[in-house]
């Protein structure tokens, strides 16, 4: 079965870091470019950071350069997002995108953050 399992969202003061972790399981990690988006409320879903497959390179959102930092570990099948300096505009339901080399894209359940003093 294929799946995402998001965790680490909460509560994070302005300023203060979150780390995030996106667990998979049901298809081949390692060939997978792997995303973290993110959705606000009367927002559009937007990409956050993606890092390729075989560690080709990643790519951020403007608005996370210098912040945020997404990494993968291949042997755990997991991708990270480290988000420091929260902003309360980093406000949002967090989701992990997959793109397997195989099949269609997977997406995780979401993970809230909100950033608030």
């Amino acid at each position: 079965q294929v799946r995402l399992v998001e965790s680490g969202g909460g509560l994070v003061q302005p300023g203060g870091s979150l780390r995030l972790s996106c667990a998979a399981s049901g298809f081949t990690f390692s060939q997978s470019t792997m995303s973290w988006y993110r959705q606000a409320p009367g927002k559009e879903r937007e990409l956050v950071a993606r890092i390729f497959r075989a560690f080709v390179g990643t790519n951020y959102a403007d608005a996370v350069k210098g912040r945020f930092s997404i990494s993968r570990d291949n042997a755990k099948s997991t991708v990270y997002l480290q988000m420091n300096s929260l902003k309360p505009e980093d406000t949002a339901v967090y989701y992990c995108n997959a793109v397997p080399i195989v099949g269609g894209p997977v997406w995780g359940q979401g993970t809230q953050v909100t950033v608030s003093s």
